[in-house]
């Protein structure tokens, strides 16, 4: 495949350049990108809290220490956080001395923050991202490029410290990649997918820097990435709703990238459910673990990013087309996963007396799962109170693996009814040394061993068991628990997680995932000073000490889409 890029001189003109072969650049001159970056104007607009906001900024976290002065202040000035506080803290600009009288900071936030910095990529003298991983002792490999997914905690990062314009560089160069031609051999892929990643190339010979995008085609596997699309839009509404600046979502280019996205996985196919069909490796899993079909990874972010277009798109001809569209399948998708995924001890003594072989919609069963394909470690697993979203739904197969990220999305999306967030909340509390052991976060339980780690994986020397994304533990992982808990109401949780991860990374070097069925160990295979390790763990700080700051990462639920909790006259006994 052709790679595609935005390319030209530094100072070019914005103009399709037809090199030698089919590959077309791009030419970006000073004045398009001053265009596309400029501040936005002052807007006169009194920002006014909802009551779930207020909430949020006015909990009381009884764990932490009492602190008078903490809040964030912005580039310009312009405090953020707590109203009736008056001190500053910039995690931002931490000098290693704390002032006197001020809240004192975990000693490794300043050598978070100088990592982080540590890892920008700049495209023409402006920041556009970071990379996955600053580690000179290991071969680059693609760990050298600004992933998107991975670049989501270094942006949530810089929006809660007043730093937005490297946030929207990133959004604005990603929609551009977005709308180059894509093929892997003679395959056109959809018009919407996003990339998985891109790099900068720099040509001093020519004076030139090009951004080399990459979607699929030069991944493991080859498969394109599902979950980038989903994590741009997260994105974009984040940065709306940390700055308040709407213009940039307004922007027609970016009004068409959301509905590309939104018409590439709301097209109709031979689907009978709601949920998105995806090849394994299409997301933060990125290799052969089995969770091809309906990985709740995908729905869950596919949840969240159907609820956040929706508050993006433009009420005009195309947009509300897209949004009746929208609406529509947010309301079978919600009722499906809360129905049909969620497994709690009730639900699985259910399954555990199937009936098989139903037919007609009177059935109990209805993807007729086989009782005696029940894996053993699960009845051991389930807590009398507590429950979570499984791996996967799919005819004859159900997935009861416990995924992290998915069912943390699920509580910040609200796909996840609050007493649904409870019970996750409960499982988590209930199997710590499972789930979290000596380094936070299991990114999946359990792992896959022997026979079925060799069937399954295809005997993947990296996805050994109790390592990487078979069972390792990931401390990115963080930033996505703590949120979830802060709005699920329990952030004692997040508070005892981060204490644990501050005892180890720093100084282990911030590794990209620990090895073991507590994470004793740093991964084998581990790249030092990762970047989305970084990131998580300080956008799980600063949420922790102010919690308004979930405001651009939660949803709060829909009453139009609350369910009655029962699963349809046919699942009734």
């Amino acid at each position: 495949m052709a790679p595609s890029t935005i390319d030209g001189p530094l100072n070019g003109s914005l103009k399709p350049k037809e090199e030698e072969g089919s590959t077309t650049l791009f030419e970006i001159d000073d004045s398009d990108l001053s265009r596309l970056l400029e501040k936005p104007k002052p807007l006169n607009i009194e920002r006014k809290r909802s009551f779930d906001e207020r909430s949020y900024s006015e909990m009381s976290i009884t764990m932490s220490p009492p602190r008078n002065n903490n809040f964030y202040r912005t580039s310009d000035n312009s405090s953020r956080g707590f109203d009736n506080l008056d001190g500053v803290y910039s995690p931002g600009r931490w000098t290693g001395t704390p002032r006197s009288g001020y809240f004192e900071p975990h000693p490794i936030v300043g050598e978070a923050w100088e990592a982080l910095r540590r890892s920008l990529v700049n495209f023409r003298g402006q920041p556009v991202g970071t990379i996955a991983a600053l580690d000179n002792t290991s071969e680059e490999l693609n760990y050298d490029q600004v992933f998107v997914r991975d670049f989501v905690p270094s942006a949530l990062a810089f929006l809660m410290n007043g730093e937005p314009e490297i946030v929207k560089n990133f959004l604005l160069k990603t929609v551009f990649l977005q709308s180059r031609e894509k093929k892997v051999d003679n395959f056109k892929l959809g018009e919407g997918v996003m990339p998985a990643s891109f790099k900068v190339l720099h040509n001093p010979v020519r004076n030139t820097e090009t951004i080399l995008a990459d979607y699929g085609e030069s991944a493991i596997g080859r498969v394109a990435p599902v979950d980038s699309g989903f994590w741009w839009i997260i994105l974009l509404r984040a940065y709306t709703k940390s700055t308040g600046d709407s213009s940039l979502a307004e922007m027609p280019e970016i009004q068409r990238g959301i509905r590309l996205i939104m018409t590439l996985c709301l097209s109709e196919g031979f689907d009978t459910f709601p949920t998105l069909l995806c090849a394994d490796g299409c997301c933060m899993i990125d290799r052969r673990m089995g969770v091809y079909g309906y990985p709740i990874e995908i729905q869950a972010l596919f949840f969240m990013a159907l609820r956040c277009a929706s508050l993006l798109l433009k009420r005009d001809a195309e947009g509300n087309e897209c949004l009746d569209r929208i609406v529509k399948r947010l309301h079978a998708l919600s009722f499906h996963m809360r129905s049909y995924f969620w497994l709690d001890i009730k639900q699985l003594n259910d399954i555990y007396r199937y009936k098989t072989e139903e037919y007609s919609h009177t059935a109990v069963n209805k993807f007729n799962v086989i009782p005696d394909s029940l894996p053993d470690w699960v009845f051991d697993f389930m807590p009398t109170r507590g429950g979570y979203f499984i791996g996967n739904v799919s005819p004859a197969k159900m997935d009861f693996r416990w995924f992290c990220l998915g069912n943390c999305v699920a509580i910040l999306s609200s796909l996840a009814t609050p007493e649904q967030s409870c019970a996750i909340m409960d499982l988590i509390e209930s199997r710590w040394q499972e789930l979290v052991g000596e380094m936070p976060l299991k990114i999946c339980y359990p792992a896959m061993e022997s026979h079925e780690w060799r069937i399954v994986t295809g005997c993947d020397p990296k996805n050994t068991s109790w390592s990487y994304h078979n069972g390792g533990s990931w401390p990115v992982l963080i930033w996505l628990l703590t949120a979830a808990c802060i709005k699920a109401g329990r952030p004692q949780i997040a508070k005892r997680a981060i204490e644990l991860a501050e005892s180890r990374l720093l100084m282990d070097g911030w590794p990209e995932y620990y090895d073991g069925k507590h994470g004793r160990f740093i991964g084998k295979q581990a790249r030092k000073n990762q970047t989305w390790s970084i990131a998580g763990y300080l956008v799980a700080k600063m949420m922790l000490e102010d919690p308004s700051h979930l405001g651009m990462i939660s949803l709060e639920e829909d009453k139009q889409m609350k369910p009655q909790m029962k699963r349809s006259a046919s699942w009734a006994f």
